[in-house]
């Protein structure tokens, strides 16, 4: 399968379809801070079992990209960086799914179906949503542009392709359906910008996975609308610096948490703070 035939948003390669508008630059150094639940990026995630079917089946074809490494697959169009904690169980959604990054984080469950490269008995695999499979209008959608609208597609790591079909198989038909997002610990936030405006990327979120909304508060502050930046990532023009800092947060089944106190007076960008609370 050409990579033509498998372009996806990857902010560690240049791709000619998508503009990224903003490119962070991470650089994470991840330190202690006393009464404070500082997130260790080097923990390792282990998905669970215990994901609840939130949808009835539907048909759609997954593909892959990058190699059984999957260092291509870090990081991606929702802004979660190579940290992010969600391992290989990753997939880039085509244009339609993504919704402006509203998926992000979402969870869905797939098996490979009606086709000689699917291996037999194998149960499905669990994913999350990290990254944009962009279209590419130079193919018809049934031979190459997978991903143009109004098309449903997976464009899987392939490591968890592998796991479901023969990977020389390139592309294959696949059952998914949406599940709720089975997380150990509470809602973790990465932060970065400056005191004068804070760009949050939201991860480890339970529930849908997804945030529709999201609030940030200061102790010298009222509740604050963050607006959507890209992806899982939102953003607040306001002097917040030197206060200690609050979120609220609403997934797109209008469910809502507040995470107070996440992180000190002395807050640092290129940290990640992690919050004692999480949607069920």
């Amino acid at each position: 399968m050409s990579r033509q035939t498998m372009m996806r948003v990857n902010f560690g390669s240049y791709n000619p379809v998508v503009v990224v508008v903003v490119v962070v630059v991470l650089l994470a150094t991840m330190t202690v801070v006393d009464g404070y639940d500082n997130y260790n990026g080097q923990s390792s995630y282990t998905p669970s079992s215990s994901y609840t079917p939130s949808s009835p089946w539907q048909s759609a074809h997954a593909t892959f990209y990058g190699d059984e490494t999957a260092s291509e697959t870090m990081g991606g169009a929702c802004g979660y960086g190579s940290d992010s904690g969600y391992g290989f169980e990753t997939t880039a959604l085509s244009t339609v799914m993504f919704n402006n990054g509203k998926a992000c984080g979402s969870c869905y469950e797939i098996m490979c179906v009606d086709s000689k490269w699917c291996y037999n008995n194998v149960p499905s695999i669990k994913i999350t949503v990290t990254n944009l499979c962009p279209p590419n209008w130079e193919q018809s959608a049934d031979a190459g542009g997978w991903c143009n609208p109004p098309r449903s597609h997976f464009d899987l790591s392939k490591p968890i392709f592998m796991k479901i079909a023969d990977w020389t198989a390139g592309i294959v038909p696949v059952n998914y359906r949406r599940v709720s997002c089975a997380r150990t610990g509470g809602i973790r936030f990465k932060f970065e910008g400056n005191p004068d405006w804070l760009l949050v990327s939201v991860l480890n979120v339970g529930g849908n996975g997804d945030v529709s909304e999201m609030w940030v508060k200061g102790t010298e502050t009222d509740w604050i609308s963050m607006s959507r930046n890209w992806g899982a990532s939102f953003q607040a023009f306001s002097k917040l610096g030197g206060q200690c800092l609050s979120f609220k947060l609403q997934n797109e089944d209008g469910n809502v948490v507040v995470a107070y106190n996440v992180a000190p007076v002395d807050w640092c960008t290129g940290q990640t703070y992690q919050s004692d609370t999480n949607f069920n």
